[in-house]
């Protein structure tokens, strides 16, 4: 069973990739930089295959004996579809890392598509949103009638230059939330409340995550928000520079952020990612009021991402995974999270 990982030089790709050579598993290293992709298969004796996305023709071709492709190369926005149809032609499971609530919404459309190709389409196998996919799932199950679900989490560390320059795209477009099994579009920062993620309370502000559409694809439950944790100084911030959203928005000034970040992030060491820990929650609410709370405590999100993503990649090609669309908790149960190392449950 051979796995494609397109993205395999980045930062978050370069991690899966050693620990999936690691693990035994027989994979090709893809992406559109050759020199990048050739160094980096000679260090882990991989096979490469060296294309962008922009000739439909060329990615299909590259996929078709490909049992599984496993993306880590965002903004997602902009390579999940040409690997996504290449997938469905070729009847090849598409896996990735992303936590852009767009590209969720876009393929959970094509659910029928990939069950005609007999193609599992599983998105979000990394941090993004593996710990608040489960959560939800727990949530809904300790309480079957909720009808609301709040999510949210306190991350450490920093960020690698492919989640950067994903938040850059996102500039200017506010929040995104679910009401009525509708998105909803709101001004950032509109939504604010205090959580107690685990180590006390924080400020936190509503956020455009996955989950708005895997929750609740997940659990059924058609109101679901979810926060991240902020200083309260960040939100005074963005309200105050809620007037820049449409310029920040732009074209050119968005171009230019993206050269910033291209030029200067480079994600965390080793040893910050060593150190980080992520608290995740989640409240869920029945429509006459009752609730319940549940808390996760994990790794930091790029060590979380290298083992979610390939202990899904060995679920799927085990067959474990239904064909079409489907979310890390929907295809393997609220448990899934407890495949990583450190994971701690507490319901309160």
């Amino acid at each position: 069973m051979t796995v494609l990982l397109y993205g395999a030089y980045g930062y978050t790709g370069e991690l899966v990739a050693r620990e999936a050579v690691d693990r035994g598993l027989d994979t090709v290293l893809a992406g559109r930089d050759g020199d990048a992709l050739r160094e980096l298969g000679r260090e882990l004796r991989c096979s490469v295959r060296e294309f962008g996305l922009g000739i439909p023709e060329m990615v299909a071709d590259s996929v078709r004996d490909i049992d599984l492709v496993l993306n880590c190369a965002g903004p997602f926005a902009a390579t999940a579809t040409p690997l996504v149809d290449a997938c469905l032609e070729a009847g090849t499971d598409y896996l990735d890392v992303t936590g852009e609530f767009g590209v969720f919404a876009d393929l959970a459309d094509r659910n029928d598509e990939a069950v005609s190709a007999g193609a599992t389409l599983l998105p979000g196998v990394g941090f993004d949103v593996v710990p608040t996919d489960c959560l939800a799932a727990r949530l809904v199950e300790r309480l079957p009638d909720a009808t609301t679900l709040a999510l949210g989490f306190d991350a450490d560390g920093g960020v690698s230059r492919g989640t950067a320059r994903t938040a850059v795209r996102g500039l200017g477009e506010g929040i995104v939330v679910r009401e009525d099994d509708r998105l909803v579009r709101l001004p950032i920062g509109s939504r604010t409340r205090e959580i107690d993620f685990g180590r006390g309370p924080r400020s936190a502000t509503a956020v455009p995550w996955g989950d708005v559409v895997t929750a609740a694809h997940t659990t059924g439950v058609s109101d679901v928000t979810v926060y991240a944790a902020v200083p309260p100084r960040f939100i005074r911030l963005v309200r105050l520079s809620r007037p820049l959203g449409p310029l920040l928005g732009t074209r050119p000034v968005r171009y230019l952020l993206d050269r910033v970040v291209a030029a200067r992030v480079d994600g965390p060491s080793a040893a910050e990612r060593a150190g980080n820990r992520v608290f995740v929650w989640g409240e869920a609410q029945t429509a006459d009021g009752e609730s319940v709370v549940s808390r996760l405590k994990t790794p930091g999100p790029y060590e979380f991402t290298v083992e979610a993503s390939l202990a899904a990649v060995e679920r799927v090609l085990a067959g474990d995974a239904p064909n079409g669309f489907t979310t890390p908790a929907g295809a393997f149960g609220s448990t899934f999270v407890d495949v990583v190392d450190g994971v701690e449950w507490a319901d309160g």
